[in-house]
């Protein structure tokens, strides 16, 4: 497999070898990487992510995947990827076509779901793949002697992942919650009976970070203590025209690709940290439209929403005759 095509926009780029794919579950599969260069990795803190390049054919994918190795040990960085049927084909490449030795190419990691050390003890909660960030978490505040805490919930046993493990090293800390089985995890009464000081982080689908936020709001958590990632994958849509000021050209963005990533083909540059709808470096002034905007981002307050001179084109579409954007 040759190496990707580099993102021209976005942070710098590391080019690395596969050195481990490891099976985890059925649906789960862990990726090892080392520099291309044998140097060592740039220094990364728990929660941080890098953005995978994939040429997937004339199609170059850039997926955001959390880091999960131990953040002490800079010769290896490693992710895992959830294989997803339905998506847009990001995680089935890297299933059925990354192998070990293959040379790939990787962003230089981001935090943007960061410890706050100030925290008297830290709370995670994890939805199934969402376990990922915590792993590199747990390694930094074993290092560090800080007190944490987890709760891990799966569907079933093909998403649950690396909970057994985790179980094993620190029984008394980590909390596990089979959904195929009734397991729940009692949002409030676990919330209920933290320390002063303690905060809150989640990493999952909607509703578990929604769950959480709510009920630590209505126990007088304050919200400076809630921290929350969901990596947003673009949603298909039908295809939309838009133009460009000021690069004055006018594209269309197709059904199962994101606005971002149609500029990114039209070698336009945008700007990208996450693209998942949660950093706001993408954020796009709308010059002018006609129809209705689908915004699907964590990002733009009711506010930027409801006036219609933003869009975050990482995740979000438009439905109409015209749109006309500051590119």
């Amino acid at each position: 497999m040759s190496a990707p095509q580099k993102a021209k926009a976005g942070p710098a780029q590391i080019d690395v070898i596969v050195s481990a794919v490891v099976p985890v579950t059925d649906l789960v599969t862990r990726f090892e990487f080392t520099r291309a260069d044998g140097g060592a990795f740039p220094p990364f803190s728990g929660g941080a992510h890098t953005v995978v390049s994939m040429q997937d054919g004339d199609v170059t994918r850039l997926n955001p995947y959390s880091l999960m190795s131990d953040p002490a040990d800079l010769s290896t960085y490693a992710i895992s990827v959830r294989r997803d049927d339905e998506g847009r084909g990001g995680s089935l490449f890297m299933h059925t076509q990354v192998r070990p030795g293959d040379a790939m190419t990787i962003a230089y990691p981001v935090n943007l779901f960061s410890l706050d050390l100030r925290a008297k003890k830290h709370l995670f909660f994890a939805g199934g793949i969402g376990i990922t960030p915590f792993m590199a978490m747990i390694a930094q505040l074993e290092q560090t002697g800080g007190r944490w805490e987890l709760h891990c919930t799966s569907r079933d046993a093909l998403s649950a992942a690396y909970g057994d493990m985790l179980k094993g090293k620190h029984p008394a800390k980590v909390h596990l919650y089979d959904g195929s089985a009734g397991a729940r995890v009692a949002l409030g009464d676990v919330l209920a009976g933290q320390p002063l000081g303690t905060h809150a982080y989640t990493c999952g689908p909607e509703r578990l970070i929604d769950g959480v936020r709510d009920a630590a709001l209505g126990l007088g958590w304050a919200d400076t203590h809630l921290h929350a990632e969901e990596f947003l994958a673009p949603e298909p849509g039908a295809p939309f025209e838009v133009r460009l000021c000021k690069s004055d050209k006018t594209i269309t963005v197709g059904a199962d690709e994101s606005l971002l990533e149609a500029l990114e083909r039209e070698g336009v540059d945008a700007p990208f940290l996450c693209r998942a709808g949660s950093c706001g470096q993408c954020e796009t002034p709308v010059v002018a439209a006609d129809g209705a905007f689908v915004h699907r981002d964590h990002w733009l307050e009711d506010d930027d929403r409801a006036s219609g001179k933003k869009i975050m084109p990482c995740v979000s579409r438009f439905v109409g005759e015209m749109l006309e954007i500051d590119r």
